[in-house]
């Protein structure tokens, strides 16, 4: 079977065009549901979004050290995932953890009881 470059070229567009709809789309749901969450976590391999947010700093039997990340109420910045909502996540890493807390509006400014 003969494949021409314009044929794998088309497909390679559809495909770059699927993974950027896709990823324009994951994009729009982290901006509507960021202001549910108190917590933004990123590890190595994953960003989360999170209420509830525990860091424990471990070693094994050997000295390494590493984190054991514990999240309730997330949300999983993954593109091939149907469904990002999780009640929890258990993250063991030996790379950095990086936890920040999302400014919430002012609910008195929202209301206008100034």
């Amino acid at each position: 079977m003969e494949v021409t470059g314009h044929r794998t070229g088309a497909h390679v567009s559809e495909l770059d065009e699927y993974e950027s709809e896709s990823e324009l789309a994951l994009y729009r749901e982290y901006r509507d549901v960021a202001s549910l969450f108190r917590f933004v976590v990123e590890t190595e391999r994953r960003f989360y979004l999170a209420n509830d947010v525990d860091v424990k700093v471990r070693a094994s039997a050997a000295g390494d050290v590493f984190f054991e990340v514990t999240l309730t109420d997330a949300w999983v910045w993954d593109i091939f995932r149907s469904s990002r909502f999780i009640r929890g996540a258990r993250i063991v890493t030996f790379k950095d953890v990086n936890v920040e807390e999302l400014n919430k509006p002012d609910i008195t400014r929202e209301l206008d009881f100034e």
